[in-house]
């Protein structure tokens, strides 16, 4: 799939307005300080007042711009331009200096010479990559010796099933890749917007593995039988802030959490 990074980046320039204007994003309370991370990121990232955070596949930045009111140094980095272009501007709009990099995650090496304290990356974002190894590379590339990467992310048993949970329809393995085209978006399913679209299933395996393979010692691992946000068709909300798929209840994951450190040597 070589034209894959044409493809998504295509896909996620459309995104950006129907998701600014959603509810889902919430922008206009977030400019007015509401905080766009989870309690599952927050418990594994800690005080992280004074750290550098480089943080990956940032859309258009509110996680960003949350870790960076927490007293961080903030780097965000994205494939789309329109994304970067809006997390700028909401930098501007509430106040904040955090920095955003319109680039390919895999060319960053090329493109930011710096290291940091923590690389954070959360839910939907691996699944844009054809290559874990890769990926963990690039992380361990940017962690300081002994720097901590924390990534919230969706459970792969979650991308086996259908749009709507009828059936398993995908491999659990990252067999080949998934090329669809969506109507409308996870954040209004109602967005006139017609996508097309190249993602890769990956197990827990291949990201475990991964990580380990490149130097990076895992502390934490998480899985949860909930999700923080509603953006599965058909879901419902059982506690504040937390939704499962009905049929499903607590039976199955639908998130998993990592806490992990680079070695120091």
């Amino acid at each position: 799939m070589k034209n894959y990074l044409e493809i998504n980046k295509k896909s996620w320039n459309a995104k950006v307005e129907p998701h600014l204007q959603s509810d889902f994003y919430f922008v206009n309370e977030f400019l007015e300080g509401r905080t766009s991370l989870n309690s599952i990121e927050l418990e594994l990232l800690g005080d992280i007042k004074d750290k550098k955070i480089l943080h990956l596949q940032c859309h258009f930045g509110q996680d960003s711009i949350s870790l960076s009111r927490l007293g961080a140094e903030v780097t965000g980095i994205d494939l789309s331009d329109k994304a970067i272009d809006a997390a700028k501007e909401l930098a501007r709009k509430s106040g904040n200096n955090t920095q955003f990099i319109c680039t390919d995650l895999y060319n960053l090496p090329n493109v930011l010479d710096q290291q940091f304290d923590i690389v954070f990356t959360s839910y939907g974002t691996i699944g844009w990559l054809p290559d874990l190894e890769r990926w963990a590379n690039v992380i361990s590339h940017f962690l300081k010796p002994d720097g901590k990467f924390i990534m919230a992310e969706f459970h792969p048993v979650v991308w086996m099933f259908d749009d709507d949970f009828e059936g398993v329809k995908y491999n659990y393995f990252n067999e080949k890749p998934i090329v669809e085209t969506y109507e409308g978006t996870y954040a209004d399913q109602s967005a006139d917007i017609i996508q097309e679209y190249v993602m890769w299933n990956h197990s827990l395996a291949e990201v475990l593995q991964s990580l380990i393979n490149n130097g990076i010692d895992i502390h934490q691992f998480k899985e949860y039988d909930w999700s923080p946000y509603p953006c599965f068709r058909h879901v419902e909300e059982f506690e504040k802030g937390k939704w499962r798929i009905p049929q499903f209840g607590n039976k199955i994951p639908l998130v998993f959490a990592i806490e992990a450190q680079k070695k120091s040597s």
